[in-house]
């Protein structure tokens, strides 16, 4: 693997979110560790990237209540550390990337992306790499589950006016949102994305025309408004046969190489400026198999390739290619 030798490196900071209270399996606390241990950071610097491990991040105190009044401030307290850490992150000028935990961490880094993207006058657009569309509100939910509910937090929607104070709050327009992957809906999800006008490609349209007919487009409406795009990557996008480490796995996710396909076009695009790697239950997972792909994917997006593309321009064999 080529490494280290680009002038494309870049300042990356890592933060771990240990959440799962948004979900309804416990384990996905042990995703941070688990994707540590599997080599994430020593990846990213073995491509010549300078790599800040900034630890876990910790919330303030939540208070007491019956279970469901705790997860909900369990979470609220969770989204408003991370919205701030991510500000705080994106203001430094790296790279932030947020190891989960459950996808509920995406409220409080995404809002913290969108915060300094809103001041910095860059268009903010998200890449939601799953089989879920995640567009659940409370009052459409039906498990109540918060990892099902970020996309529709993010885009503005009624319900959780609670989550942020004024002065944190920030959201993404609906239009900048692209669902990739998605194999499972619930009817009022549906609607809502429908309506809102969310870019949803689900399982049907991949097979039908590839995944890079649709990332080129993709690609494209970043680079055309000059925007800032985030990546949030969760397991059960890929399938469960070669990730088997979620609580909310569905048959017939992305291959190994289409998923690698997505990480190599968006590095080569230069478009992706924070990422978020959630869903890892390493209490599900065999022998870390999930774990170590996911590394292996984070690299490809980060420029781990297997030979330089000059390379393929020049003659092989004497053969122009």
């Amino acid at each position: 693997m080529a490494s280290g030798d680009r002038d494309d490196q870049r300042f990356v900071e890592i933060i771990g979110v240990p959440i799962e209270a948004g979900a309804g399996h416990p384990g996905a606390l042990m995703g941070p560790a688990a994707l540590r241990t599997a080599g994430l950071v020593r990846a990213l610097r073995e491509l010549g990237h300078e790599v800040r491990d900034l630890g876990d991040l910790t919330p303030d105190p939540w208070g007491e209540g019956d279970a469901a009044t705790a997860r909900l401030a369990e979470i609220t307290a969770w989204s408003r550390a991370l919205a701030d850490r991510s500000y705080s992150m994106m203001q430094g000028g790296g790279v932030p990337v947020f190891l989960g935990g459950d996808h509920s961490l995406s409220m409080g880094s995404v809002t913290g992306v969108a915060r300094h993207c809103r001041e910095a006058g860059t268009p903010l657009f998200v890449l939601w790499l799953d089989a879920h569309g995640d567009f659940n509100t409370p009052h459409t939910s039906p498990s109540g589950n918060r990892h099902g509910m970020p996309v529709a937090l993010l885009c503005g929607e009624d319900g959780f006016d609670d989550v942020f104070p004024p002065e944190q709050r920030a959201t993404v327009n609906p239009a900048h949102v692209h669902l990739f992957g998605i194999r499972s809906l619930d009817p009022g999800e549906r609607r809502l994305l429908r309506a809102r006008g969310v870019d949803v490609v689900d399982m049907r349209l991949i097979d039908e025309h590839g995944v890079g007919v649709h990332m080129r487009r993709i690609i494209e409406r970043v680079r055309q408004a000059g925007g800032h795009l985030h990546v949030s990557l969760d397991v059960d996008f890929l399938d469960p046969a070669i990730a088997p480490a979620v609580g909310t796995a569905v048959l017939g996710g992305a291959t190994y190489r289409e998923a690698h396909l997505i990480m190599e076009m968006l590095h080569d695009a230069g478009v992706v400026g924070s990422l978020d790697v959630v869903e890892l239950n390493p209490f599900l997972d065999e022998r870390g198999k999930s774990a170590l792909l996911l590394v292996d994917l984070v690299a490809s997006l980060f420029g781990r390739r297997i030979i330089d593309p000059a390379v393929t321009q020049s003659q092989i064999g004497g053969q122009a290619v």
